[in-house]
C-alpha cells in the first residue's frame, strides 16, 4: 500500500528561526495524525540544519528544494547533492515548475538531477505539470509523460522516486484543477509509470496533487483513487492551514 504523503513546500519563506518555532509547536499536533500518512516539509536551504535538529527521529521528513546535478565545482550558488547527503536530507524536489520557468531548467537538467539525488542516496521527488495555454491545446498528457520520462530516464532502479503533479496554471493563483482533472492526469502519469519501471513500480510510487490545495478542498482531492497525497506551497506556512491537511483522510 502506498503510503499518503502530505508535503510542504515552504519556497523562499522563514527564517531559521521561524522554522524552528513552526516546526517546535507544529510536531506536538500531529502525534495522532492518520495511518500510513508520511509528512514531508521542503525547505529553504538555510534552514534545513536546524530543520534535521528539530525534526531527528520524529517521524517526520524533510528535504531540500533544490539541488545541482554536479556533486562538487564551480557553480554558485547551488547546492550540491553530496552535501545534501552529509546533512543526511532524506529528500529532494526536482523540477519545481518555478525551478523550471523562472530559472530555465531544461527536462535533460532534472533528469540529470534525478540521477545525482539517486547517487548520494537521497529520494526525489519529481515534479511534473503542464502550462493553461498546453492544458487549453490538449497537451496535458504529452507534456507531463515527456517530463515524467526525461527526469527518470537515468533513474537508479533500486531506489524510491516520488512524483508530483502540479498544474502550473493552479500553483499560486487560487485555481484548483477539478478532482476529476487531477485524477485523469494521475492516470495518465500512473500508465507511464509502469511503462518505465513495471507494474510494481508504478504500484508503490507515489503520485501527490500540487496546486492551491487547502483545507477547504483536500478532502474532495484525496478521495480520488489515484491521488496519494499533496505537495502544499502556501497553505503550508501557517500550522492552522496545514496541519488540517496533514490530517485528510484518504478513502480507500
Amino acid at each position: 500500500m502506498r503510503p499518503f504523503v502530505v508535503a510542504a513546500n515552504w519556497k523562499m519563506h522563514k527564517s531559521p528561526r521561524e522554522a524552528v518555532d513552526f516546526l517546535k509547536g507544529f510536531l506536538p499536533k500531529v502525534s495522532d495524525r492518520p495511518k500510513n500518512r508520511e509528512i514531508i516539509f521542503f525547505v529553504p536551504a538555510v534552514d534545513l540544519w536546524v530543520t534535521q535538529e528539530v525534526l531527528r527521529n520524529s517521524g517526520v521528513g524533510w528535504g531540500a528544494q533544490n539541488c545541482h546535478f554536479e556533486m562538487k565545482g564551480a557553480f554558485t550558488g547551488e547546492t550540491s547533492p553530496q552535501v545534501l547527503a552529509e546533512m543526511a536530507t532524506p529528500f529532494c524536489l526536482v523540477g519545481h515548475s518555478e525551478r523550471r520557468a523562472l530559472f530555465h531548467e531544461t527536462d535533460e537538467e532534472t533528469g540529470k538531477k534525478v540521477k545525482a539525488l539517486h547517487q548520494s542516496r537521497i529520494t526525489p521527488m519529481l515534479c511534473v505539470g503542464e502550462t493553461l495555454s498546453e492544458r487549453e491545446s490538449g497537451k496535458t498528457n504529452d507534456v507531463i509523460v515527456r517530463q515524467l520520462k526525461a527526469g527518470l530516464r537515468d533513474r537508479d532502479p533500486s531506489q524510491k522516486v516520488m512524483i508530483a503533479y502540479e498544474p502550473v496554471w493552479a500553483i499560486g493563483t487560487g485555481k484548483v484543477a477539478t478532482p476529476e482533472q487531477a485524477n485523469e492526469a494521475h492516470v495518465t502519469l500512473r500508465k507511464a509509470l509502469i511503462d518505465i519501471g513495471g507494474p510494481e513500480f508504478a504500484t508503490h510510487t507515489p503520485i501527490l496533487y500540487g496546486g492551491s490545495v487547502k483545507p477547504e478542498n483536500s478532502a474532495e482531492i484525496a478521495r480520488q483513487k489515484e491521488v496519494d497525497g499533496f505537495l502544499v506551497g502556501g497553505a503550508s506556512l501557517e500550522i492552522a492551514s496545514f496541519l488540517p491537511l496533514c490530517q485528510t483522510r484518504k478513502e480507500t
